[in-house]
């Protein structure tokens, strides 16, 4: 199923490393005519990093998706009544995040996203990418991959010999993740080296 014309959520967590990547994938989701709307987790909107800073953020996700971004669980709470959007994706999901959605803990905008969304039986996609992946967090990576109505973007290790326990997602596989997800389908193979 095309994203064209699908309303599509954007979740971003604070793995700032791979906002750029991010903002790229934003851009091809617009061009493709899905209808995006960004939801920036507390981190995300708050901290400053060598990658960026927050305002930044925000004002390249309005510009490239023509609406203000969601930032406080207020905001994202009526994903779940209006049930307004086709499809979410976490992107990038924080082992932070990660733990949390895992273990239902609504703390932030975007893990109030997710929950509001999930009671819709709509898809979620989690793009992982995080430095304990194969280490304290593989037990939640596991709890969801087993999840209903929950898909994964590809993953695999970034760095394997410096970085022993980090995956990240081949966040270039996105729209093809969505497409199959909306169908209710996980894009294969799901782990893939770099």
């Amino acid at each position: 199923m095309e994203v064209k014309g699908k309303k599509v959520g954007i979740a971003l967590t604070g793995s700032f490393c791979t906002f750029d990547k991010i903002f790229v994938e934003l851009e091809k989701l617009v061009a493709a005519g899905a209808d995006v709307y960004t939801i920036f987790s507390n981190a995300s909107q708050q901290i400053s990093s060598r990658f960026g800073v927050p305002e930044e953020f925000l004002k390249k996700a309005e510009e490239i998706t023509g609406r203000k971004p969601i930032q406080t669980i207020e905001g994202a709470e009526p994903i779940g009544p209006k049930s307004y959007l086709d499809i979410l994706v976490i992107f990038p999901c924080t082992g932070n995040t990660c733990a949390k959605l895992a273990n239902g803990i609504t703390d932030t905008p975007v893990l109030m996203a997710a929950k509001a969304h999930l009671r819709n039986d709509k898809p979620l996609v989690i793009s992982i990418s995080t430095n304990d992946a194969l280490g304290m967090n593989m037990k939640n990576i596991g709890l969801l991959l087993n999840a209903k109505n929950i898909y994964f973007v590809p993953f695999g290790q970034d760095n394997p010999v410096k970085k022993h326990n980090s995956l990240i997602a081949h966040t270039e596989k996105l729209i093809p993740t969505l497409e199959l997800a909306l169908e209710g389908e996980q894009y294969q193979p799901i782990m893939e080296s770099f």
